[in-house]
């Protein structure tokens, strides 16, 4: 979607469109999962949990980063990476939210 047209749409809105295009590759919602699962930061594990070459690696996580899904610290000469616990509660109750507006016992058709 062009910049000019964004401000068309609510925060709320824009906010879920950016969070479903970080989720919009396998290969992100694995490195998610991953995340998660350890429950801690991470630090060059990605790259062989994942199977892709680093820079496909990188691009994946600089996604999530952008997204404020994931933040990352440097120690030494690597990235730690971790979820951001602030941003991901915040994404959780904008999904859960949109999701439970919906009632599924009604046919619509």
């Amino acid at each position: 979607m062009g910049a000019t047209k964004t401000d068309l749409f609510t925060k709320e809105q824009n906010d879920m469109a950016n969070m479903a295009k970080a989720l919009g590759h396998p290969a992100r919602i694995a490195i998610l999962q991953y995340l998660v699962k350890k429950n801690a930061c991470v630090c060059g594990d990605l790259v062989e949990e994942l199977g892709l070459a680093q820079a496909t690696t990188s691009q994946h996580l600089k996604e999530l980063k952008t997204a404020g899904l994931i933040q990352g610290t440097i120690e030494g000469a690597s990235v730690c990476y971790c979820i951001d616990p602030k941003v991901w509660k915040q994404y959780q109750q904008l999904f859960s939210g949109f999701f439970q507006d919906v009632d599924l016992l009604k046919s619509c058709c």
